[in-house]
Formats: structure tokens, sequence, C-alpha cells
């Protein structure tokens, strides 16, 4: 109904300005002069015809169309937002990716070098006779001395165990124990 409106005003309308305009070949108006000669035009044919009720209906089914455009252009406007603020999310998450690999990856070698480190001890305490073995790991941290006491083999650790102080062999002893849990 709306279109079979729209398109009966728009033929008047045309016709109207081509007769009114016979001399010129092209015709030219603005898009508000056009739906200004529209709605006149529409109000005159529909006024001929005795319909008054009518062209408010017209009218305010071509103004409830406009507001329909309004909105529909609205809803593009934040969907074009939304989709830049994806975008800028998803390049905020890929830059906090590559800045948590980085530092997982830095973590990564500090425990490498920790963990060489513990096994450049573990080398040189295995060469040790089992005394000197057991007086330098009982100055050392515990933590340290313990790490170093899990690489060796069995009857090592018993030895430097047996050979330290009583006091410090059963504190690395319990804490080698709960290190194993």
């Amino acid at each position: 109904m709306k279109k079979i409106i729209c398109l009966l005003a728009l033929s008047l309308c045309l016709q109207t300005m081509a007769n009114e305009n016979k001399d010129s070949d092209k015709l030219s108006f603005t898009k508000e002069e056009f739906k200004k000669a529209v709605m006149d035009e529409l109000s005159k044919k529909m006024k001929q015809t005795g319909r008054g009720n009518m062209i408010d209906f017209s009218k305010s089914l071509i103004k409830k169309e406009e507001e329909l455009k309004e909105k529909e252009l609205a809803i593009s406007k934040r969907e074009e937002q939304l989709k830049l603020n994806e975008k800028q999310f998803v390049s905020r998450v890929e830059a906090f990716k590559q800045e948590q690999s980085k530092f997982i990856a830095c973590l990564d070698e500090v425990d490498k070098k920790a963990n060489d480190r513990i096994a450049h001890m573990v080398s040189i305490v295995s060469g040790m006779r089992p005394q000197k073995a057991a007086d330098l790991l009982s100055e050392q941290e515990a933590e340290i001395s313990v790490k170093i006491i899990s690489e060796l083999d069995g009857a090592k650790s018993a030895k430097i165990f047996n050979l330290m102080d009583k006091e410090i062999s059963a504190r690395l002893q319990k804490l080698y124990l709960k290190m194993k849990k």
C-alpha cells in the first residue's frame, strides 16, 4: 500500500513538474524539494478525491519510513563502532599475549639458568669426597642443598647425610621428603 501511494505520488509529482518545465529537458531539484513537491502533490490529489484521512495516513507512513531509515542509519553506525571496538580489543589481547609470552620466556630462561647452576653444583659435589660435600652442603641454604642432594645417587647422598651434623641432616632430610611429595 505504501509503495503504491509513493509511486502514485512520485508519478504525479514528476508529471506536474514536467508540465511546468516543458522548456527544459532535464529536471533538477534537491532531495528536500522533491519530498516537499511529493507531499504537496499527494495532498492535492487526495483532497481532489475527497480522502482527507488518507492524506494523514500517507503522511504518517512517509514520516515513519523516514524515522525507520534514521534508526537503521544509527544502528549501522553503532555496528561500525562495535566492529572498531572489537578490532581494538583483539589487538590489545594480541599485544597482551605477546607481552605474556615474553614474560614467560624470561621466567623459563631464569629457571633454565638456575637448573644449569644446580646441575653444575651437582657435578662438583659428586666429584668431592663425602666429608667435604657434607661440610659444603651444611653451609649452603637448605633449599639449594636439597636440590643438589636430590640429583646425586642414593649411596653418595646417604654418605653425605651420615657425615653431617645430626640437626642439619635431619632438617635437610625432612625438606627432601617434603620435596618428593
